[in-house]
């Protein structure tokens, strides 16, 4: 059995949030009141993860992306991705982090194996970082960034979440940055998930930032797709030494093309980042369940996936759970 949904999709793709805590609080993530946090015992040991991988694997799955909340913020990640390389079948591991704590992690990282990171970084003005984080750290981050780089990590994308009057007006500034850097510059649709500070006012779709990038910059060229892009569209300027690239769930949703499963850090396993449903992985995991009957489960969730999401930028329909638990 492999995981294939009822639309013929197969999925292949596991992003692992392996942590609810954060050490920012991001107006588009975080929530206005302060969510409990998952206590040690609630959320799943690294030996668990890597046997449902490992059963994830005998099912399809072989590529592998580390989130949270803030993935380094949790012990032992490199000691796990280092574990995760050595699962017969796994033939990419990555991770998204918000860089705070990179610097000081990637010469640890890289030892584990890792070559390809995602970076979220939404501003370059460091008064701005602050504000929509709620913590001074542009230094620190954009310091990770060029450690990274020095490092030889790649391909680095770096993520940006469009939003309308707060960094709108920065989108041809970190497109620049292709020119200087061979780098992934990602512009992301904001999408409404969880109760956050955000609202349909943010919306920000790809249309519109492609056609300011294009008067102001020059002609967007597109890059050839590769198996590993995800749901980007890439594209490059004329001597540019890198790429900016368009993630667009809201305007234009790409569920046709979608692999992915998502297991969150409390343990349950979601088809789609944009719906509510999930299915108890832990419980049985933890009550003595067999690697068939966790098989099951995995499958169930793929048979449970729908043919595309709900949510439009014209539908004002939030996503209950929140990003810093599902793992993006």
């Amino acid at each position: 059995m492999k995981l294939i949904d009822p639309y013929s999709r197969i999925l292949n793709y596991l992003r692992i949030s392996i942590t609810d805590r954060c050490n920012l609080r991001c107006q588009y993530c975080s929530p206005r009141y302060q969510i409990p946090k998952l206590s040690h015992e609630d959320i799943l040991s690294y030996e668990e993860i890597l046997r449902l991988v490992r059963i994830g694997v005998e099912l399809g799955i072989s590529k592998v992306r580390i989130t949270g909340g803030e993935p380094l913020v949790r012990k032992g990640v490199c000691e796990f991705i280092q574990a995760l390389h050595q699962v017969d079948g796994i033939q990419d591991v990555s991770l998204t982090t918000n860089g705070v704590l990179l610097k000081d992690q990637v010469d640890a990282l890289m030892g584990a194996g890792l070559h390809r990171i995602n970076i979220s970084l939404d501003t370059l003005k460091p008064e701005k970082f602050k504000k929509i984080t709620g913590v001074d750290a542009f230094d620190q981050v954009w310091e990770g960034i060029l450690k990274a780089y020095q490092g030889g990590l790649s391909p680095i994308k770096i993520n940006t979440v469009a939003l309308r009057h707060f960094n709108d007006n920065e989108l041809e500034d970190i497109a620049r940055l292709s020119f200087a850097y061979p780098f992934h510059f990602r512009f992301i649709e904001y999408m409404p998930i969880g109760n956050t500070e955000e609202g349909m006012a943010s919306f920000l779709h790809t249309p519109e930032i492609k056609q300011r990038l294009t008067d102001r910059i020059g002609e967007l060229i597109p890059v050839e797709h590769h198996l590993n892009d995800g749901p980007a569209e890439r594209y490059r300027f004329e001597g540019a030494a890198g790429e900016v690239g368009f993630i667009s769930a809201m305007s234009h949703h790409f569920c046709h093309t979608c692999n992915r499963l998502r297991l969150t850090a409390s343990g349950q396993l979601r088809s789609c980042l944009l719906s509510d449903h999930q299915e108890d992985l832990k419980t049985p995991l933890r009550g003595g369940a067999s690697d068939e009957a966790l098989s099951a489960i995995f499958l169930k969730a793929a048979r449970m996936k729908g043919v595309q999401h709900g949510l439009t930028a014209d539908t004002p329909v939030r996503v209950s759970g929140q990003m810093s638990s599902i793992g993006g």
